[in-house]
Protein backbone atom coordinates (compact mmCIF):
# COMPACT_ATOMS: atom_id res chain seq x y z
CA UNK A 1 0.00 0.00 0.00
CA UNK A 2 1.59 3.67 -0.40
CA UNK A 3 1.62 5.73 2.38
CA UNK A 4 0.21 9.18 3.33
CA UNK A 5 0.92 12.24 5.49
CA UNK A 6 -1.37 13.68 7.72
CA UNK A 7 -1.63 16.66 9.12
CA UNK A 8 0.54 16.35 12.20
CA UNK A 9 2.91 16.99 9.72
CA UNK A 10 5.49 20.08 10.78
CA UNK A 11 6.46 21.13 7.24
CA UNK A 12 10.27 20.38 7.88
CA UNK A 13 10.80 19.61 4.41
CA UNK A 14 12.92 16.53 5.41
CA UNK A 15 10.65 13.75 3.48
CA UNK A 16 10.55 15.29 0.28
CA UNK A 17 14.23 15.16 -1.04
CA UNK A 18 14.56 11.32 0.59
CA UNK A 19 11.82 10.42 -2.02
CA UNK A 20 13.14 7.99 -5.26
CA UNK A 21 9.87 8.35 -7.09
CA UNK A 22 9.36 12.00 -6.39
CA UNK A 23 6.17 10.98 -4.67
CA UNK A 24 5.93 13.65 -2.14
CA UNK A 25 5.26 17.21 -2.94
CA UNK A 26 3.69 20.58 -0.70
CA UNK A 27 -0.10 20.24 -0.82
CA UNK A 28 -1.88 23.34 0.20
CA UNK A 29 -0.78 22.79 3.80
CA UNK A 30 0.95 19.82 4.49
CA UNK A 31 3.67 17.70 2.50
CA UNK A 32 1.29 15.04 0.20
CA UNK A 33 1.88 11.95 -1.20
CA UNK A 34 1.01 10.87 -5.31
CA UNK A 35 -0.41 7.65 -4.23
CA UNK A 36 0.01 6.43 -8.08
CA UNK A 37 3.84 7.33 -7.33
CA UNK A 38 4.41 5.49 -4.21
CA UNK A 39 6.07 2.09 -4.19
CA UNK A 40 7.41 2.94 0.02
CA UNK A 41 10.25 2.64 -1.61
CA UNK A 42 10.18 -0.85 -3.06
CA UNK A 43 12.76 -1.42 -5.77
CA UNK A 44 14.99 1.15 -3.67
CA UNK A 45 15.24 0.37 -0.35
CA UNK A 46 14.48 -2.04 2.43
CA UNK A 47 12.23 0.66 4.50
CA UNK A 48 10.88 3.61 3.23
CA UNK A 49 12.99 7.01 3.43
CA UNK A 50 10.35 9.34 3.95
CA UNK A 51 9.06 6.93 7.47
CA UNK A 52 12.99 6.95 8.21
CA UNK A 53 13.60 10.38 8.61
CA UNK A 54 10.13 11.84 9.35
CA UNK A 55 10.94 13.21 13.04
CA UNK A 56 6.80 13.35 13.99
CA UNK A 57 5.55 9.60 13.19
CA UNK A 58 3.16 11.24 11.03
CA UNK A 59 3.39 8.76 7.84
CA UNK A 60 1.61 5.66 8.15
CA UNK A 61 0.06 3.54 5.27
CA UNK A 62 -2.75 4.49 3.57
CA UNK A 63 -5.51 2.20 3.85
CA UNK A 64 -7.14 3.96 1.14
CA UNK A 65 -4.54 2.62 -1.52
CA UNK A 66 -3.69 -1.39 -0.21
CA UNK A 67 -1.34 -3.11 -2.17
CA UNK A 68 1.02 -6.09 -2.02
CA UNK A 69 4.58 -6.31 -2.05
CA UNK A 70 4.43 -7.97 -5.46
CA UNK A 71 2.28 -4.89 -6.57
CA UNK A 72 4.56 -2.39 -5.25
CA UNK A 73 7.59 -3.95 -6.87
CA UNK A 74 5.43 -4.18 -10.16
CA UNK A 75 4.64 -0.23 -9.69
CA UNK A 76 8.04 -0.02 -8.86
CA UNK A 77 9.24 -1.46 -12.67
CA UNK A 78 6.54 0.28 -14.52
CA UNK A 79 7.97 3.56 -13.13
CA UNK A 80 11.38 3.27 -13.94
CA UNK A 81 10.79 1.61 -17.13
CA UNK A 82 8.46 4.93 -17.76
CA UNK A 83 11.74 7.24 -16.82
CA UNK A 84 14.16 5.17 -18.81
CA UNK A 85 11.83 5.88 -22.46
CA UNK A 86 11.67 10.12 -21.42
Amino acid sequence: MSLIITDECINCDVCEPECPNDAIYMGKDIYEIHPHLCTECVGHFDTPQCVEVCPVECIPNDANNVETKNELLLKYKQLMSANDSQ
